[in-house]
């Protein structure tokens, strides 16, 4: 069965919707696949726990989001060469950015474990909370490896119009992981080590499935010896995509793990209510940030082919499906902030809930604005220009970082501060973002 999708043909909404949802589907389970620890961690261990899991998920998210920016950008490569039918170059830079990225997940792997109470202490994790994030993330960290197959392979497959495949090894682990989460850390009563190694296991099960199914089903993997070589060319194009696609993510990660810091300083119950609400946002907006990554792909493919009319009808269409969805996902958010804060918080704990419901009423009123920053990231990393990316979330998170740490200062505004400084921030990188696809179009840059 054919499991690709038509992204030169027929309806652009209609084929980018058809494209994204696999992905959508696929971090929903994603989500779940992290949100066991926290769930799990919060109500069958306690507070502490929470807040340990989601202090350490930051520092996570930041070293695995280098690995999965230049997955990202080689992907933009994959799908401009794929739209060109450009067969053997599209190989040899498979080769090429596999050894690339692979060797950057290694010495990543090797740092974070050597460092790792430096990274602690950048963080101001409490002293009560420091053995057991610790613990969780050395076990995290040895997981590294499966991060970059998984996130390699499934990119490859992405920019090829397959989306499902990485979906089925992506549900199957997911599933795993919360199994083996509740038995870990329930029956056996691991602690927060049983929740680092069912996530871990799970991890490495997803990562071996879809490279066996690369090696054996794709054809364009099955390199030839001409294929195996280093093009300077090649090179070129993968880091110029890929590196500046992974310094945006790290920008971004390392701008949200400065305001992690600043949310430790509030203490354990801010801690733990700002845990429970980021993992209550990833899936409110996480369906519009994999809509902006099938964008990308869609954007890209049509580059290649020579179909700049698309690209443009792409535009409305994905302003329109964005902005229907952000204020549906908002105003769900709004009605049931409570019972979904019971999730991860004990009923009794009327602090964490109150800082949590307070957080979501501000935030999440504003989705529409991070659902057109996504969009904008896929675009000008479709066009081949993911340096403006970077703008944008230097922009973005510039800004939430210096107001956060200026209004939480105000002690008449405190932890407040810290809400409202977030859809600020989108909202400045959205006005600079649409100014920059003015003025490109304006020069026609990007042959549009």
């Amino acid at each position: 069965m054919d499991t690709t999708k038509d992204l030169l043909n027929g309806n652009e909404a209609k084929a980018m919707i058809n494209f994204s949802i696999p992905m959508i589907i696929g971090n929903i389970f994603q989500q779940l696949y992290n949100i066991a620890d926290t769930v799990i961690a919060g109500r069958f261990i306690g507070p502490w726990a929470l807040a340990a899991v989601g202090s350490s998920f930051s520092i996570m998210v930041l070293l695995t989001s280098i690995i999965l920016g230049l997955c990202m950008g080689s992907s933009a490569v994959f799908s401009y060469l794929y739209g060109r039918k450009e067969t053997d170059t599209l190989k040899n830079s498979f080769f090429t950015s596999f050894c690339f990225i692979g060797i950057v997940a290694v010495v990543i792997n090797l740092c974070s474990l050597l460092f790792i109470d430096s990274i602690l202490s950048f963080i101001n994790i409490p002293p009560e909370l420091l053995a057991d994030s610790k613990k969780y993330l050395q076990i995290i960290f040895y997981g590294i490896g499966f991060t970059f197959l998984y996130n390699y392979f499934t990119a490859v497959l992405r920019s090829m119009g397959n989306s499902h495949i990485p979906l089925i090894f992506l549900v199957i682990s997911a599933v795993m992981n919360i199994v083996l989460d509740i038995i870990f850390v329930v029956p056996l009563r691991m602690g927060i080590a049983g929740a680092a190694y069912a996530t871990i296991i799970a991890q490495g099960f997803s990562a071996v499935g879809i490279f066996l199914y690369c090696v054996r089903k794709v054809p364009l993997l099955r390199l030839e010896r001409r294929h195996i070589y280093f093009n300077k060319s090649i090179i070129t194009m993968i880091a110029n995509n890929s590196v500046l696609t992974s310094i945006q993510q790290s920008v971004m990660n390392f701008g949200i793990l400065m305001i992690q810091g600043l949310v430790n300083s509030f203490g354990v119950s801010v801690m733990a209510a700002f845990t429970a609400v980021v993992k209550i946002e990833s899936f409110a907006y996480m369906p519009v940030q994999d809509f902006g990554n099938a964008f990308s792909t869609f954007t890209a493919q049509n580059r290649g082919a020579g179909k700049p009319e698309r690209i443009r009808n792409g535009i409305c269409s994905a302003v329109k499906i964005i902005t229907i969805y952000c204020a549906v996902a908002s105003s769900l958010i709004l009605l049931s902030a409570r019972p979904l804060l019971h999730l991860f918080i004990r009923k009794n704990e009327t602090e964490i809930l109150n800082i949590g419901i307070q957080y979501l009423h501000i935030v999440s009123v504003f989705y529409f604005l991070i659902g057109y920053l996504f969009m904008l990231y896929g675009f000008f990393r479709g066009i081949g220009k993911p340096g403006i990316s970077i703008i944008l979330t230097i922009t973005s998170l510039g800004a939430r970082v210096a107001l956060a740490y200026l209004l939480s200062s105000i002690p008449s505004v405190g932890i407040v501060g810290i809400w409202w400084s977030i859809p600020i921030g989108w909202a400045l990188a959205d006005v600079i973002g649409l100014l920059m696809v003015r003025f490109l179009s304006k020069k026609q840059s990007f042959h549009l």
